[in-house]
């Protein structure tokens, strides 16, 4: 026991340092992690030998389910929404047309069963979230328009379908009747949408209105729905990974407390689970079976990357009219991964006769695919000039909070001032110049235009000419959060004074239909506002958004 630990401890120690290294020459993360599993691997240098099926494919599972929910629960629905029927169309009848292209290409030209063709290209037609959400978010990959958003979606939402389709060719393989099909489709949807929902919903609630004693509870609470979300949805025959899916995008885009927390607490775990996912799917390899499958995986992997992916993406995005250059880069973004050697791993434990080693075909083409496909993504993204530095990929995922460190100044009004017994409006400030608030005898408050600076007031500044204020009284760096007022909230239709908003959490400005308004106490809040806010605890921000 006290030797796996240490080799736990060591394989996490070398996959997280690795990365820092590797990371520089281009390579992905994820294919580190593979790589030293085939290292460790029977076949590698350590040659620890592990061929077993059966506990791969749990641990597998089990990982899934947190890689899924976090990437729904990522997500930012605001900014994947308006290219929503995109994505959706992408990650199933994209996945079906994928599949089925593949599947006829290995029966024509490896001369495989048509079932076994297709099972093939089931497995692989889905892309691979972790490795797609990782690239984004490591090389901070900031593309033109909706273009992440479309793929961060249809990468976390076509998993569900591929492994529906492998289940329904499994059944087929095993015996199956092809009259069973439409109705198992109908009650793996309806069943797996019917749980998140109540699931989802249920958890908001709970999250809002039960006070946890300890903090530490809520992220614990969000993985008991995630793992309940899976086991619920399965038990009742319903497809327990598009369940897992839609809870972690509607908690995650729900307005619920200690949010950051739960956040990072996901953040965490996800990549545990990837390291552990790509560590055991090269330890379950033999590096020694992949020259008798290459052949065959190149070939497969060729076609996909080129025919196969092309044809799905070009023949769904034609019709919303989307530029050449976005098609030809989302097309190219179909990174096979994790999730397609989990559902192999699943075929070789389902008990029906497969006369191809599909792990190895399957593991051969995702590394393939994550190798290849992973490093060209950046540059190909320059090279079709779909880059825009001027906004940031950070903000298609949930966790994102546009912070702004401002520089704000603090004038002390003596009695001999000129300024001094005026109102703001009268006191000849310069517009380029924002008196966000006032401290007076203790209190602080946001003033308006007409609010009287009186001797002994200190002003907090902030503008672009603060130098005509040259006897201020201490410079401070002061982090101000901006937060979107969304429909939903409970802030809306309230004045400032009536809404429930901590005491220290101060509204410093808003910003309203390009124009910001200098709020008081009498300021009605309303939908799409952006509240420029501070305050000493960054606890209270978060409750302030859940209200």
């Amino acid at each position: 026991m006290i030797k796996l630990m240490i080799i736990c401890a060591l394989v996490l120690l070398m996959c997280i340092t690795s990365t820092k290294i590797l990371y520089r020459f281009g390579v992905p993360i994820l294919l580190i992690f593979m790589v030293f599993g085939m290292l460790f691997g029977s076949d590698g240098l350590v040659g620890i030998y592990f061929n077993d099926y059966q506990l791969a494919s749990k641990v597998s599972t089990i990982a899934l389910i947190f890689i899924m929910f976090y990437g729904g629960f990522g997500t930012n629905w605001s900014m994947a929404k308006p290219v929503a029927v995109q994505s959706v169309f992408m990650s199933t009848l994209g996945v079906v047309f994928t599949a089925i292209l593949t599947g006829l290409f290995c029966f024509f030209v490896f001369k495989t069963t048509l079932l076994e063709g297709l099972l093939i290209g089931s497995i692989v037609g889905s892309t691979d979230a972790a490795s797609v959400f990782a690239i984004l978010r490591s090389q901070r990959l900031n593309l033109r328009g909706s273009i992440a958003s479309m793929l961060e979606l249809e990468s976390g939402s076509n998993d569900p379908c591929a492994y529906m389709l492998t289940v329904i060719i499994l059944g087929l393989m095993a015996g199956g009747g092809y009259g069973n099909i439409i109705p198992m489709i109908l009650k793996q949807v309806i069943v797996g949408v019917i749980v998140s929902v109540v699931l989802a919903k249920l958890s908001i609630y709970l999250l809002r209105h039960a006070k946890f004693e300890i903090e530490g509870f809520y992220p614990i609470f969000v993985t008991a729905i995630a793992v309940l979300a899976y086991s619920l949805s399965e038990y009742f025959l319903g497809n327990g990974y598009l369940s897992v899916y839609i809870t972690g995008i509607i908690i995650g885009n729900a307005k619920i407390p200690h949010k950051k927390s739960i956040f990072q607490f996901f953040d965490g775990i996800s990549w545990i689970m990837q390291i552990m996912l790509f560590f055991l799917l090269g330890l379950l390899a033999f590096p020694s079976k992949i020259p008798s499958v290459m052949i065959k995986g190149i070939s497969i992997s060729i076609f996909m990357i080129f025919v196969a992916r092309p044809v799905a993406i070009f023949s769904i995005l034609y019709w919303f009219k989307t530029p050449i250059k976005e098609e030809i880069f989302i097309s190219w973004v179909g990174i096979r991964g994790a999730a397609s050697i989990v559902f192999a791993i699943f075929a070789e434990t389902y008990g029906v006769a497969i006369n191809n080693d599909i792990f190895h075909i399957i593991f051969f083409i995702a590394l393939f695919s994550v190798a290849v496909q992973g490093t060209v993504i950046p540059r190909l993204a320059k090279k079709l000039d779909l880059i825009d530095n001027d906004e940031s990929v950070l903000k298609t995922f949930n966790d994102y909070k546009e912070d702004k460190s401002t520089k704000l100044i603090e004038f002390t009004v003596d009695e001999h001032n000129i300024i001094a017994n005026k109102t703001i409006m009268d006191a000849n400030i310069p517009e380029d110049i924002l008196v966000v608030m006032i401290k007076r005898n203790g209190d602080v408050f946001v003033p308006n235009g007409s609010t009287e600076i009186l001797p002994g007031d200190i002003l907090v500044l902030s503008g672009n000419k603060l130098k005509h204020f040259n006897e201020y009284k201490e410079d401070k760096s002061t982090t101000l959060t901006e937060v979107s007022v969304e429909e939903k909230s409970g802030l809306i239709n309230k004045s400032i004074k009536d809404a429930d908003i901590p005491d220290d959490v101060l509204i410093v400005m808003i910003k309203r239909k390009g124009e910001v308004l200098v709020p008081n106490g009498n300021t009605i809040i309303n939908p799409g506002d952006i509240l420029v806010i501070t305050s000493n605890n960054m606890e209270e921000i978060e409750d302030l958004i859940t209200v």
